[in-house]
């Protein structure tokens, strides 16, 4: 099993905007010590608690800063980048550090519509439909493909992940890249193994797949689970206020509706969480269903020594 690390830079309680910038600096130190294999920063715009706003350069001050982790973006959301400026930024990245770049594309649009307003979006289900095209166009200017040559010259040596829910593997599979998988598809267990992998590897036999998941690991199950809370209650309570705050780092003792506890026990069930030994297992189980041996962690977390000490029981882990 290998590891890598989506940080979505967001915010704790009581800090600043650049409080979380910095840490994601610290957090990338800490994960190449234990050799985890690579590190993603998010995109999100006009989110109070999410200031990570502009992957491309969280991602240079990171690579700057480290030497040896690969170092990516999960993702450029597309709809908010013309295709030659996301091609662009990447062949920079790649130009100033050679061989540690990934290329993570996405096609989420703004959290609400006065971003996606402010974003130059127009209808979000046009935009989707959109996606592929635009795709297409990316990847032409990174191979050196299109009309014209994107500066600085890529010519395919980054490569490219496709945040990919269900249906959009089979995206990735057509254009011959790889995919991030995460979601609920993930946990549905109806069938021996994940269809639209089996697909996906059936018609790009070369592509490489990275599962992504909430994961924490500590000394028992009750531990584990409250360091996924914070998180999981932020996101849970943004579909009541429409604003993704802070994390509380007291989220696990919050009284919550019930519809809100049963959102909460729905992002629990598609985490993985308990002691090393259990998590080792429900991996083992992840890894049989998917064919994949990298996993994404995701699940920003408020108590840092924990984490820390969750990252360093999955480094003991690594095959």
């Amino acid at each position: 099993m290998r590891f890598s690390i989506l940080d979505r830079a967001q915010t704790i309680r009581g800090e600043s905007d650049a409080d979380p910038l910095r840490r994601v600096i610290a957090h990338a130190q800490q994960v190449e010590e234990l050799g985890f294999e690579r590190i993603l920063v998010a995109e999100h715009h006009g989110v109070p608690g999410i200031p990570g706003s502009a992957p491309t350069v969280l991602a240079a001050a990171v690579a700057a800063n480290t030497s040896s982790i690969r170092v990516g973006t999960g993702g450029i959301m597309l709809p908010a980048h013309q295709p030659l400026v996301a091609a662009e930024q990447i062949g920079v990245l790649e130009a100033l550090f050679p061989g540690r770049i990934d290329a993570g594309i996405g096609n989420s649009v703004g959290f609400t519509k006065p971003v996606r307003d402010a974003l130059r979006q127009g209808d979000p289900a046009e935009l989707k439909q959109q996606f592929p095209t635009e795709l297409r166009e990316l990847l032409a200017y990174l191979r050196g493909e299109a009309d014209i040559t994107a500066r600085p010259g890529n010519a395919g040596a980054t490569p490219v992940w496709l945040l990919a829910g269900f249906k959009s593997i089979l995206t990735a599979a057509e254009l011959g890249i790889n995919v991030i998988v995460g979601g609920p598809s993930l946990f549905d267990r109806s069938e021996p193994k994940h269809p639209y992998l089996e697909r996906y590897r059936a018609q790009h036999p070369s592509g490489q797949v990275i599962v992504s998941a909430n994961i924490a690991v500590a000394e028992s199950e009750g531990k584990a689970r409250d360091l996924l809370m914070p998180q999981i209650v932020a996101e849970v309570l943004s579909r009541s206020t429409g604003a993704f705050e802070a994390m509380d780092p007291d989220a696990a003792s919050m009284r919550l509706t019930e519809r809100q506890q049963q959102r909460v026990d729905g992002g629990l069930a598609m985490s993985i969480y308990g002691t090393p030994d259990s998590v080792r297992v429900q991996l083992k189980e992840l890894e049989a269903f998917t064919g994949a041996s990298e996993f994404l962690v995701t699940g920003a977390m408020t108590d840092l020594d924990a984490q820390k000490r969750s990252e360093s029981f999955l480094a003991e882990m690594m095959e």
